[in-house]
């Protein structure tokens, strides 16, 4: 998947300006410590280089909240259609069909019972995954310096969350 990303062959669009900001940075997936970062993925900064820099720290409480609504949602969607429970076997024009069908399903049923899923499914979240090893140290240049860029940006005004 990695090199089909590298080689743009999931059609990503360009990327965009960030709310308040001119300069245009990519879209870029959330990961975690056991992520490589890219240029297309955002994982946080190590734990030693967070105590020296609070704007470090910031980025990385808000990307494990980003990363946490993304767990949330796959976790209700899997608790609601077993499909999610194991390896999708379908070829990949149907499985957009089954995944699309299942989120739009999941957003009527959501929209009826708005609050059913969501306590029960954050309550069964693991907080943390151990025991994963710690990659990108060689990560390209580019990769660093869109990380830095969303690191200002969410510790900039217009960057900035609510929380609840």
């Amino acid at each position: 998947m990695g090199k089909a990303f590298e080689k743009n062959k999931f059609n990503v669009p360009d990327g965009r300006a960030l709310p308040g900001k001119n300069e245009v940075l990519p879209y870029a997936m959330i990961g975690d410590e056991a992520f490589p970062l890219k240029s297309y993925i955002l994982r946080p900064y190590p734990g030693k280089q967070i105590h020296r820099d609070e704007t470090k720290k910031i980025f990385n409480e808000r990307l494990s909240r980003a990363r946490k609504v993304v767990e949330d949602a796959f976790g209700q969607l899997s608790q609601k259609f077993r499909v999610y429970q194991r390896r999708l076997k379908s070829l990949p024009e149907n499985a957009d069909k089954i995944i699309f069908t299942t989120c739009i399903l999941h957003n009527f049923i959501k929209s009826d019972n708005d609050n059913q899923f969501a306590s029960s499914v954050s309550e069964q979240l693991p907080r943390h995954i151990t025991n994963i090893s710690n990659q990108g140290g060689s990560a390209p240049q580019v990769a660093f310096e869109v990380r830095e860029k969303f690191k200002q940006f969410f510790n900039s005004p217009a960057g900035q969350i609510h929380w609840n």
